[in-house]
């Protein structure tokens, strides 16, 4: 990943003016729907793959699986609906994803054997795990951001009337 992954690691959110500190913290966001987005198609691709696995194993049909899947992942989940974003295909993460899927031969899925096809789970699998893990320490980094926000405006050091300049 790159060194946008790390923004905000060392920075000191006191340290910073107000108008540095919302800059950052709305970067971060925005990265985030980015990471959020790569990980929500990491995770249908894979659960695409598992329902072929499931399907070769059980000997059954996969067409009420898909559509469970696709709708599951690819709408934001039941836990958080996706936040409005522009086209994200071309962005570092989604070029990675798309070149792990080509390599293990996502498009031709069924024609896949049991090794490569639980080769091709693997290496979306590990891709997921890492943009979650980078997801989780995000998260972290943004939380302190929002919470050096926050005391501003309650120890009122920031004026809540600001916001409507923005």
């Amino acid at each position: 990943m790159s060194d946008e992954t790390n923004q905000g690691d060392t920075i000191d959110p006191t340290a910073l003016s107000l108008d540095e500190l919302r800059s950052l913290r709305g970067e971060m966001q925005q990265r985030d729907d980015v990471v959020s987005y790569a990980r929500r198609v990491a995770q249908a691709r894979l659960d695409l793959v598992r329902t072929e696995m499931n399907r070769r194993d059980s000997g059954g049909v996969v067409s009420d699986e898909v559509a469970d899947v696709l709708s599951q992942h690819l709408t934001g989940g039941p836990g958080r609906p996706p936040r409005p974003a522009e086209d994200l295909s071309d962005d570092a993460l989604s070029v990675e994803l798309d070149a792990i899927c080509s390599e293990h031969h996502y498009g031709r899925v069924e024609d896949l054997d049991e090794f490569e096809l639980g080769e091709l789970a693997d290496a979306i699998e590990a891709f997921e795990q890492r943009v979650s893990q980078d997801r989780r320490a995000r998260f972290d980094r943004l939380d302190a951001l929002s919470a050096e926000l926050v005391r501003r405006y309650r120890d009122g050091e920031a004026n809540v009337d600001s916001l409507l300049d923005d």
